[in-house]
Formats: structure tokens, C-alpha cells, sequence
């Protein structure tokens, strides 16, 4: 590649509106492209005066009417490369009857009107997400069409959408990062909107990023993608100076973060920790997150008479949660599916022994990691007792963790980004 390409990329959350593990993964890639290529970030959502050095952050939020209005009235810079040649199944589409010769311009915003509004958004991820993202790919679409790109690079189903219409606008390259499926969320015999838009965003890509190979083998068995087409590239991690602290409980703390929905497996760790229990009294179980599990735990937990040794602290940001893990001493994640497992590495800097199921990415990175199957928590509860009790042990595999770190950066994952670049823009 003899010049920096330019990339049109799409994200749906971004710090510092949102800090899940998806916004902290992107920040981190965009961070680490900036030396390499000329990135353009375009999100629902962005925070006045917040910028990254080389990196052109686009917030749909910011745009008045009268910009859309000169957006929309612009001409493309990318001609039209027979948007009408490009079909999808209109099972896909959730609101309205779509005949199937249609196209998918058609298909997908021809159920709302020709006005145009601001983008507003308040909670990403709350109320008609698929509308949310439709109404996403509408503006984002039209705006992009007046830039300069050399490559598509969308992550995750949310912004699928724009990145398969500029394809068959524009014939420019296209690649899916994929973080997270519908099979990790709703499992096997899902078969929905999403799943549709998924699979048929996969089959137009010209390369798909799955963060782990346990991902990869997810989009080739159950979404029937060519192993080609699939270059499987890790997550990094930040890294952050931190100090480990004693803890003001005279009780140790294993912990679990994440959302608590089926996905994260939330019942599994506290199955396993009434099985620690009764054979240690002076251990507290944290569960920091919020999810549709959060009441049904607490029940479950009051029914078992352990509501004094359970702490639920509700999301935690950045700030608050460092300030957990520095005085934790196992962390656990027994992930029913993880494509990777960003707080698993995050647990590691603070010298924190964890346990994670087989089926996540984060175990082909953290060779020193503990791991169980996401359903036996008898073995869960054992390792969790044999990282307490042993100190051996856990300093064994917090010093071979932190081995591991030393390849976990996002600098090595932009480097592998720009070589699956370099393959496909002509």
C-alpha cells in the first residue's frame, strides 16, 4: 500500500458516552490506526470537544437540520455502481411487505418518510434498536456518500446496514468487525432480523474480523461463511497503572462483571459461589452490571439465605470499576458464549487470578487463565476455592498472565487491521 488509506468506519457506542466492552474496543483500535491510516469514526452519539489526536470522530447527534438538509441535497463523490443488481431476501426486513426483486436501499428505508430530522438518540441500546439502526444507516449513508473513502469497516450488526448500502453504492471494499453475534446472544436456533442482516452483511463483505477464533469458527459453521473470507484478529487492552490495595472487607471478593443477562452466565456464578460457601464462611461475592437477570439473581439469592454475602453495585464506569478490581481477589467469567472477553484481560492487569469458560476468546490469549465449562460449577467453585486457599497457585498465574499482556495491545491488532487493508483495497 504505498499511501495511509482512508477509512470509513462505523461504531455504535464510543466513549465517553458508553463504555461497554464494544466502545472501549473500537476506541482502542481507532487510537492504535491513527499513526497508520486516516480513520473516519461515524457514531450515533458524540461529546462535544472530546477528540482523538488523527482520528475524525462524526457524531450524527451534532447535525442540524439545515446540515441535513445540505447533506441529503449533495451529490455522491462515488457515482452509482448499480445499487439495483444487489438483492437480499426480504424476509430481512421487519416493518413492512417488501417484494424481493426490490433492493435493499428500498428495502430498508422506504418504511419511514422522506423527512428529514436530526438524529436524536438518548439510550442506545433501550426501546426499537432495529429502527434506532435503520434511521443510523439512513443519514450516516447519505453523509458518507459526499467523503472520500478507500474501505468500509463497520462493527457489528448496528451498523451493518450502512456499510452493505455504501458497498453496492460505491464498490469499495468492505469489512466486518465482528465483536459480538445473535448466536452468542440468543444461541443456536436463533433465526431473526438480526441473524438475517448478519449473515447476509457477511456473505457481501470482502473480509470478516471476528475477535477471536472461537468467533470465527462461529461465522463459518452457523453462518455458513467461507474460512477465506475470515481472519480471525484479537482484541487488545490498554494499559493502565494501577495499584493494588487491601481491601477494607476482612472478607476476600470474587467478582463477576459484565451485563447480567444468559449470555454472561450470571445463574452459573451464583450457583457456584453457594458451593464455595459452604466451605469458606469469609468470602463476598460482587456482581457489578446491570441486565434483565439482575431481579430474578436477587430473589434467587434471598431464597438461598446468602443475601449478607452477595454485593450488586449496578453498572460501575471506568473509574469505579478499577477501584474494584484493585482490591478483588478472583475474577470470574462463566460466559455461556464471549467472542472475547475484554474484562478478562482488564482482571489480569490488576493481578487478579481468573477463571473463564471454554467458550471464550479471551482464554486463546491468556494462556494462564483457569477454565471450565460454562455449565460445571462444580469445577467453577473448585478453581474459585484453589485461587483462594493456594497462593502458589494464583501468583503462578498472574506472573504467566502477565507474560501474556505483554502481546495483548492494540498496536499489534492495527497492525494485523492494516495487512487485511493492504489485501483488499485495490
Amino acid at each position: 500500500m504505498q499511501k495511509r488509506p482512508k477509512v470509513l468506519m462505523f461504531g455504535w457506542e464510543f466513549p465517553p458516552v458508553i463504555s461497554g466492552g464494544l466502545g472501549v474496543a473500537c476506541l482502542g483500535l481507532c487510537k492504535a490506526l491513527s499513526p497508520l491510516a486516516d480513520v473516519k469514526m461515524i457514531i450515533p452519539k458524540s461529546v462535544p470537544n472530546f477528540k482523538i489526536p488523527n482520528i475524525e470522530l462524526i457524531g450524527l447527534n451534532a447535525f442540524s437540520r439545515e446540515q441535513l438538509r445540505d447533506i441529503f441535497s449533495k451529490p455522491s463523490k462515488h457515482g452509482d455502481h448499480g445499487l439495483n443488481s444487489h438483492q437480499i431476501n426480504a424476509g430481512v426486513n421487519p416493518y413492512a411487505k417488501i417484494q424481493n426483486h426490490e433492493s435493499v436501499n428500498q428495502k430498508f428505508y422506504e418504511v419511514y418518510s422522506n423527512n428529514i430530522e436530526p438524529f436524536e438518540i438518548d439510550a442506545l441500546y433501550a426501546g426499537d434498536v432495529i429502527k434506532k439502526a435503520i434511521e443510523f444507516s439512513r443519514i450516516s449513508v447519505q453523509y458518507a456518500l459526499t467523503q472520500e473513502f478507500d474501505v468500509i469497516h463497520a462493527h457489528d450488526w448496528m451498523t451493518f446496514l450502512p456499510a452493505i448500502e455504501l458497498k453496492m453504492l460505491t464498490g469499495k471494499p468492505m469489512v466486518l468487525h465482528v465483536h459480538s453475534t445473535e448466536y452468542d446472544r440468543s444461541g443456536a436456533d436463533s433465526r431473526n432480523w438480526v441473524y438475517d442482516l448478519e449473515k447476509r452483511a457477511m456473505q457481501l463483505a470482502d473480509r470478516v474480523i471476528p475477535v477471536s477464533h472461537y468467533t470465527g469458527s462461529i461465522c463459518h459453521h452457523h453462518y455458513g461463511i467461507p474460512d477465506y473470507k475470515i481472519t480471525p484478529i484479537h482484541n487488545g487492552v490498554e494499559t493502565v497503572k494501577h495499584t493494588v490495595k487491601d481491601s477494607p472487607h476482612k472478607d476476600k471478593l470474587v467478582i463477576f462483571f459484565g451485563r447480567i443477562t444468559m449470555q454472561k452466565g450470571p445463574e452459573f456464578f451464583v450457583e457456584a459461589a453457594r458451593i464455595v460457601l459452604q466451605h469458606h464462611k469469609n468470602v463476598k461475592f460482587v456482581m457489578a452490571g446491570s441486565g434483565d437477570l439482575h431481579k430474578p439473581l436477587i430473589e434467587k439469592i434471598a431464597s438461598f439465605g446468602l443475601g449478607d454475602k452477595f454485593f450488586f453495585t449496578g453498572f460501575l464506569n471506568k473509574q469505579k470499576l478499577n477501584e474494584l478490581l484493585a482490591i478483588s481477589d478472583v475474577y470470574c467469567m462463566p460466559s455461556m458464549s464471549e467472542p472475547f472477553g475484554l474484562s478478562a484481560v482488564e482482571a489480569v492487569q490488576y493481578g487478579l487470578p481468573v477463571i473463564m469458560s471454554k467458550t471464550s476468546g479471551a482464554g486463546e490469549v491468556l494462556s494462564s487463565s483457569l477454565k471450565i465449562d460454562f455449565w460445571d460449577t462444580h469445577k467453577l467453585a473448585q478453581y474459585i476455592i484453589a485461587s483462594l486457599d493456594y497462593k502458589g497457585l494464583s501468583t503462578e498465574m498472574v506472573d504467566k498472565a502477565n507474560e501474556d499482556l505483554k502481546h495483548i495491545t492494540w498496536e499489534n491488532t492495527a497492525l494485523k487491521v492494516m495487512e487485511v487493508y493492504e489485501s483488499i483495497i485495490p
